[in-house]
């Protein structure tokens, strides 16, 4: 009967703990097809767009959905069609108008000149070069058509430019428009993929009532229950790890339909298994993760968090009324009213609550403490959400953390809202 070497063992297992830094990135965007999962109906609307002439997407949702992941995937769904892919994907910034964001496309597509040496008879040599020096500085709709068309010769076009919110809204939303119905008219291949945090397409894009027709509209929800639990169950399965159906659904529950939280308690759910020597995650080693993942949680939801419940008073209400806003029943977009706080915080609670008792509380989430939530409509009819998506899990995670919840009593608080 073969022995096992346990100093090779603890090797292996170290090797594994860092390579699931490599499986889960909560800090970063995913790259590869493997690890990213779900969002197959989202996909299919964008890949439908890009091979149907005419067609360009427009990607939106809450910030931390995953939309920058689904952009990153998306070119690899075209790989085997036996066409070159030319899918450069650019970053916006506060600083842009049309012209600097079509430079950065264009400096990202490079394709080599033979240029010839000296002397009669010499061999000549590749050089790597763009466009840009073709380009006038002042670029327009009909400019970036021309050069569309002629890279679109023998290649398939997806240009993919993210964080299209912070391009300030005006003249450079408007002549991006204008592109898309050019391209559109004239059957330009190449597809522009614009892709940014926003409710509607109207937080993005101006004069979009004109383009309707050619501008599929793909709005990113938060991922599913199921959709999380296989982002983890995708990412154990990479390092040789299984979980069980307890941690599993906890994990999914707590991330709230944000990848980011998925990555960031299954990397450390997965380390405290290797860690233990164990290759089954089990309900002990989530609950261990969550705590790990409150240390690791960014600088700025840890201040906020910090700055919504401190008070002088140790009977105030703050943690427990922002962790019921964290457990309210919301809509698609979500927001919530007074009323579906209440229950939450009787249950937590143990007594029943009335509205009057914690209105001044979400009031001061709105306002001074932070705000943490942002508030709309008038008071008769007000409606709340949190003003960082990420903050919701983490006052989760902190509740539960701190025995506030108890993690089946989470689940039965959720379910039930």
């Amino acid at each position: 009967m073969a022995t096992i070497n346990p100093v090779a063992a603890t090797q292996e297992y170290a090797q594994m703990a860092l390579e699931a830094a490599r499986v889960f990135r909560p800090s970063t965007p995913v790259e590869e097809r493997a690890l990213f999962a779900g969002r197959s109906e989202q996909l299919r609307m964008v890949i439908d767009a890009v091979v149907q002439p005419g067609q360009h997407a427009i990607v939106f949702g809450e910030r931390g959905v995953g939309k920058t992941s689904l952009a990153n995937v998306l070119p690899s769904f075209f790989k085997g069609t036996g066409e070159q892919i030319l899918a450069p994907r650019v970053n916006c910034d506060l600083t842009d108008d049309f012209s600097s964001v079509w430079r950065k496309v264009f400096t990202e597509i490079q394709f080599a000149r033979k240029v010839r040496g000296p002397g009669f008879g010499s061999v000549g040599s590749d050089e790597i070069d763009t466009l840009l020096a073709e380009l006038p500085d002042r670029l327009t709709p009909d400019e970036i058509r021309k050069s569309l068309t002629l890279l679109g010769r023998g290649a398939l076009l997806i240009l993919i430019m993210d964080e299209f919110d912070r391009i300030p809204k005006g003249e450079a939303t408007a002549l991006f428009a204008d592109t898309i119905k050019t391209l559109s008219d004239h059957s330009v291949a190449a597809t522009l993929v614009l892709v940014g945090v926003a409710d509607s397409v109207d937080g993005l894009l101006q004069e979009h009532e004109s383009i309707s027709r050619a501008l599929v509209q793909v709005p990113l929800p938060r991922a599913s229950k199921e959709e999380i639990e296989k982002i983890i169950e995708n990412g154990l399965a990479r390092l040789s790890l299984r979980i069980d159906y307890e941690g599993l659904r906890h994990i999914a529950l707590l991330a709230q339909g944000l990848p980011h939280y998925a990555h960031l308690l299954g990397l450390n759910a997965a380390r405290l298994a290797l860690d233990a020597g164990s290759r089954r995650v089990d309900m002990g080693h989530v609950e261990a993760a969550i705590k790990r993942a409150l240390s690791q949680a960014q600088q700025s939801i840890r201040n906020a968090y910090v700055l919504a419940i401190t008070a002088t008073r140790p009977e105030s209400l703050y943690p427990q009324v922002l962790m019921s806003c964290a457990l309210a029943q919301s809509d698609e977009l979500g927001y919530f009213a007074p009323s579906d706080v209440r229950p939450q915080l009787s249950r937590i609670m143990r007594r029943e609550y009335d509205i009057p008792s914690f209105a001044r509380h979400l009031k001061e989430f709105s306002e001074r403490r932070g705000p943490v939530l942002n508030k709309i409509g008038p008071d008769h009819s007000v409606r709340y959400r949190f003003a960082n998506p990420l903050m919701q899990p983490y006052v989760m995670m902190h509740g539960v953390a701190q025995g506030m919840v108890e993690p089946l009593a989470l689940v039965e608080a959720l379910r039930t809202g």
